[in-house]
């Protein structure tokens, strides 16, 4: 599409609604912020932001359907790291995080925490490493799929702690979520959008950490995995927004406008704030910022899952 085709469709877009396709279940942590963040970007563009939540595939299929679709700025994507954990976690992926989107902007950083179902035998951390390592084939570690924050998370604390637990993939967070305060898993490490108000009500699940190398203030009891013995352990999730590649850069202009007006809004922040994620900065929440980022991201984590066995399907 030449500049000036792009330019000419710009100044009539958007005249339909947006769709924000999310790769995980309804009621998972990325779709949680997605929905937080459609409404007042719909009101920046006037037209409706529409959540589309395409799931499988450890969040493959959205990103796969993205970079398919027209590069017209009609379809969009919200992803979290995963994005960037992909190419090492799969050897025929079917898209490239790089060459086949135009970056957006960055929109989050949150924290995860460790769980466990309500009535596992350990009450801290120091009794949850115990018993693991005495009991691995009887412990079971939930995540939200392959590929998901979770499982990398999950793979991080196994080889930190040297063990090999029976790990259980699911179609999203929020399921996984379900089973584990049901009692059907054992563990589930997840972001904090996604496990405070599980914690803040309390009795349905135990908390025996957080992921970050300091606490959070929305938490402040809560210790981090890293002063409790697992020394450097720091997880910390961020999302990022996309369109298909040639996408004209005024459409691009557009979406970013009304991301960071969405990311200054009053309810998004206050809500932001009571899920303990942190609001990105104006400079990383632009093209640039994002497109640097993840190339980064892409090199951290390739060497990460190497290292922690995590090998490409």
């Amino acid at each position: 599409m030449s500049l000036g085709m792009g330019s000419a469709m710009a100044d009539n877009w958007p005249s339909k609604p947006v769709t924000l396709v999310v790769p995980y279940s309804a009621g998972g942590p990325t779709d949680v912020v997605s929905r937080l963040l459609a409404v007042p970007m719909g009101q920046v563009l006037g037209q409706p932001v529409i959540v589309e939540n395409t799931v499988g595939a450890g969040g493959t299929i959205a990103p796969t359907r993205v970079a398919k679709s027209k590069n017209d700025g009609y379809t969009i994507l919200i992803h979290h790291m995963g994005m960037a954990t992909a190419p090492a976690l799969y050897k025929k992926l079917p898209y490239d995080p790089i060459a086949d989107f135009e970056p957006i902007g960055q929109v989050l950083d949150v924290p995860m925490t460790l769980l466990s179902r309500k009535d596992f035998p350990a009450n801290n951390f120091q009794e949850l490493q115990d018993y693991v390592k005495k009991n691995p084939d009887k412990v079971s570690l939930a995540n939200a799929g392959i590929g998901a924050v979770s499982q990398l998370c999950g793979m991080l604390l196994m080889h930190q702690l040297g063990v090999n637990l029976t790990t259980i993939p699911y179609k999203g967070a929020g399921p996984a979520m379900n089973d584990l305060m049901g009692g059907q898993v054992d563990l589930l490490c997840d972001q904090t959008t996604q496990t405070v108000p599980v914690i803040k009500v309390g009795k349905r699940a135990k908390v025996f950490g957080v992921t970050t190398p300091e606490r959070l203030a929305s938490l402040p009891d809560i210790p981090t995995l890293d002063e409790q013995g697992l020394p450097g352990f720091d997880v910390k999730v961020w999302h990022g927004m996309y369109a298909p590649k040639g996408t004209p850069q005024a459409v691009i202009a557009k979406i970013n406008e009304a991301l960071n007006v969405a990311l200054q809004d009053d309810v998004v922040k206050a809500r932001i704030s009571d899920l303990s994620a942190d609001l990105v900065s104006p400079e990383k929440a632009s093209p640039a910022g994002l497109r640097s980022h993840l190339a980064a991201e892409v090199q951290r984590w390739a060497k990460v899952i190497k290292e922690t066995g995590g090998s490409a399907e």
